[in-house]
Order: C-alpha cells, then sequence, then structure tokens
C-alpha cells in the first residue's frame, strides 16, 4: 500500500477568477491516476481520472475541442 499524497497544482495561466482546478500529476507512476478537485473547496470531491483520459483531455483543451462549450 502506497501513503503518496496528492502534489496539487494549478495551471499558470490560472488569473484566480475563482473558476480553476487543481491535479496532482504526481500519482501517475504509482496508482496510474490523475486526481483532479475544485480550487475553491480543497477539502471537497477528488474526481479521479486514468493518466489516458486526462492527457487525451489536456490534448483536446490544447486542440481547441472545447471552445464552443
Amino acid at each position: 500500500m502506497t501513503t503518496e499524497t496528492p502534489c496539487w497544482f494549478k495551471s499558470s495561466y490560472s488569473n484566480n477568477g475563482g473558476n480553476c482546478v487543481e491535479a496532482a500529476a504526481n500519482l501517475v507512476a504509482s496508482r496510474g491516476i490523475v486526481p483532479v478537485r475544485d480550487a475553491k473547496n480543497p477539502g471537497g470531491p477528488v474526481l479521479g481520472f486514468s493518466a489516458g483520459a486526462f492527457t487525451s483531455f489536456i490534448a483536446g483543451v490544447k486542440a481547441g475541442t472545447f471552445d464552443a462549450v
């Protein structure tokens, strides 16, 4: 069993407007997941995404896939 804790970070593009999420990429190697949480509520729920799903999401963001949302 691992006791590794998430090392949370926000994007450097975050402008502190209150609509940010934090991710913890340090758990990919040991657990294969990327936890994500609402930066305004650090004690709230955490979603865990597989590394592949998170990578696909980031690629979609960079490609502008979600610009019309």
